[in-house]
């Protein structure tokens, strides 16, 4: 046989293109070709695809031809079970090929001694196939959640055998043919909306399919409502004992969760866990029980041995760190149903959206490594993986802009938000107000009512100003947590990331000065509008035209006039006013004529303080609780001693 060295060289030259190099000569001789090991598999099968015959340690490789995939389901789970075709008769179990790059092989010996490699495209497809479930001997499971996620992973195959029952399954995601209408029931008072009503055909197709949810609609199109509509359903369909239900949010919304529900849902007996008096043996006597992200750390090990109907997460974005305890707690809570409200489930990074869904559908996204290595931007597929899994969610995440909404909306929606005081900030307040009430009234009682006023109305302002932050009465305190900040700066993140603009009112210039640090640390761009600012027209006109520009500190006198803030489409009062006329003209900032753009307007109130005290006085006194709000001695004279000791309670 004679030597072709035209081919020689030309195979040579191949082998280098493919990495391998040659090296030095031995005694005239060429030095032998070689490759590094971490570029030996791509050689091998591009030679192999290429019709080289190679042997390794006498055995020849062997690529595969073709794969046969088919998906059978269990009682709660699917199963995939695949075969790789290497020619000849010879296959071998897609999981033997799967345990074998798991030890870091790159082939798979087969039975005639031959080894079998697989196309490296083959590979990363069937690796981020079994990433997602979970290897067994002879086949991958799947949770019975992931059916869209396995219908999309396998879409790209040539010919996948199903049975029945996935066949259902996967229709029934992809065309969201099991959402139905459900009513509301008598006992609920609130009228909702069409949007708000497909929300609850929604949470009833969840619930049937036993898939966990997240309600992302934006703020204030009434996520806490539908709940209570969809609770107050469930207590009146259901036959005999109802288990309870589970609500983790925040603790400055626990009151306004019960507020809403005592509104909408009347029907529903509602528990307050979250005080130091509360008592687990109560759970089973309600039908909703309500507690604080704090408690449910400190109260994991009782909480996770009761059983609940829904375990419900507000602003479920609190456990997006899955390392948190707040994210592990809550995925050791048990209840036959999950929910989860939040306007931005993904906040920094697709990692946030694996904690959220493994506390909603366990296993749904496979292992947290293998997600984040899967869709890293700068992973060879991360964006086909970022895509597979958006479609995958799509029946498990319901988002409604208000943009999408809008004819169901009202031009304009008012809200007061009560918030709670933390125990820090409680103490403070409390110092704070016994200490007038011992003065103010040993004043009275020597000098009478009258002669008096000055000092409850000065008092009464450090009170208030002392309900929204302890830092205005004690300058050495501007760190101190405030109860007003913890539900205002949620929501102005929410707006941001949202792409909404936001306009904030208060009459107290420091309480501005001190959200202003805050929003540094933030990062959050914004304006801001006093009495000593001097070009008013600069800053609204960058507040209007800048995108990144999504937040408006407005003190009462600056903005009183003269403005139109129309790019808002929120407004936050953070502290009452003694005007209803100047509330309305504030909000009216935002909302002019001209306002393409439905605004919702809140009002914050510090609970069991002077401002909730105030608030109720407005109702059947309102000329003298104007008086305190305005600090006016002269509108005061119809104070009496009562309710001074009311204020001060």
């Amino acid at each position: 046989v004679r030597r072709d060295a035209t081919a020689e060289r030309q195979a040579v030259h191949r082998l280098q293109q493919l990495g391998f190099r040659r090296g030095f000569a031995v005694a005239g001789q060429p030095g032998d070709l070689t490759v590094a090991i971490a570029q030996f598999g791509r050689a091998v099968r591009t030679l192999v695809a290429e019709g080289w015959h190679v042997e390794a340690e006498g055995s020849a490789f062997r690529t595969a031809q073709a794969m046969r995939l088919q998906v059978k389901s269990g009682i709660d789970w699917f199963e995939l079970h695949g075969d790789l075709d290497f020619g000849e008769g010879r296959s071998v179990p897609l999981t033997d090929l799967l345990a074998a790059l798991k030890r870091g092989e790159g082939t798979i010996r087969l039975d005639d001694g031959t080894r079998g490699m697989v196309p490296e495209e083959w590979l990363r497809r069937y690796t981020r196939i079994a990433g997602f479930g979970q290897l067994e001997a002879d086949h991958i499971r799947y949770q019975p959640s992931q059916a869209a996620l396995l219908d999309a992973l396998l879409e790209s195959q040539p010919a996948v055998d199903v049975d029945e029952a996935f066949a259902r399954a996967r229709t029934a995601m992809q065309s969201f043919a099991g959402v139905r209408q459900m009513t509301v029931p008598a006992s609920f008072m609130g009228t909702l909306r069409e949007y708000q009503l497909e929300a609850l055909g929604w949470f009833d197709f969840l619930r049937r399919f036993g898939f966990g949810g997240c309600l992302a609609d934006d703020m204030g199109l009434g996520k806490t409502v539908m709940v209570l509509a969809l609770l107050d359903a469930r207590r009146v369909e259901q036959d005999g004992p109802v288990r309870p239900s589970l609500a983790v949010v925040p603790r400055s919304l626990v009151f306004n969760w019960m507020a809403e529900a005592r509104r909408f849902a009347p029907g529903l007996r509602v528990l307050d866990y979250s005080g130091p008096d509360r008592n687990r043996a109560s759970i089973q006597g309600h039908d909703l029980v309500l507690t604080t992200y704090g408690t449910l750390r400190r109260d994991v090990l009782r909480l996770s041995e009761e059983e609940f109907d829904y375990v419900i997460l507000d602003e479920a974005q609190a456990i997006k760190n899955v390392a948190s305890a707040s994210s592990k707690s809550a995925r050791l809570l048990r209840g036959r149903h999950r929910l989860a409200l939040s306007g931005t489930p993904v906040e920094n990074h697709i990692g946030e959206l694996w904690s959220l869904f493994e506390f909603l559908n366990p296993g749904l996204l496979g292992t947290s490594s293998a997600f984040r290595r899967s869709t890293l931007p700068q992973s060879r597929d991360g964006g086909e993986d970022l895509a597979l899994v958006s479609r995958a969610l799509k029946p498990l995440i319901l988002r409604r802009t208000k943009a999408q909404v809008a004819p169901e909306l009202p031009s304009r929606t008012e809200q007061t938000i009560y918030c709670e005081l933390d125990d820090a900030q409680r103490e403070a307040y409390n110092e704070l107000r016994v200490y007038y009430r011992t003065s103010l009234l040993k004043r009275v009682e020597r000098d009478g009512l009258g002669k008096s006023k000055i000092h409850v109305l000065e008092a009464l302002l450090r009170l208030r100003q002392a309900a929204s932050h302890i830092g205005l009465v004690d300058k050495g305190r501007a760190d101190a947590p405030s109860a007003k900040f913890d539900v205002l700066i949620p929501r102005l993140m929410e707006l941001v990331d949202e792409g909404h603009k936001a306009l904030v009112f208060s009459q107290f210039t420091e309480l501005l000065g001190l959200l202003r640090e805050r929003l540094d640390q933030e990062q959050v761009t914004y304006e801001y509008l006093d009495g000593q600012t001097r070009d008013r027209s600069a800053r609204v006109e960058r507040f209007s035209t800048d995108p990144d520009c999504r937040v408006f500190l407005i003190s009462l006198k600056a903005g009183g006039v003269g403005l139109n803030l129309t790019a808002a489409e929120y407004v936050f009062l953070l502290d009452p006013w003694w005007n209803p006329a100047a509330e309305a003209q504030a909000i009216d900032r935002a909302h002019r004529i001209g306002q393409a753009r439905h605004v919702f307007a809140y009002r914050l109130i510090a609970k069991d303080t002077v401002e909730e005290k105030v608030a109720q006085m407005q109702a059947s006194k309102r000329q003298l609780a104007d008086a305190i709000l305005s600090a006016d001695p002269a509108l005061i004279r119809n104070l009496k001693t009562e309710d001074l000791e009311l204020l001060l309670s």
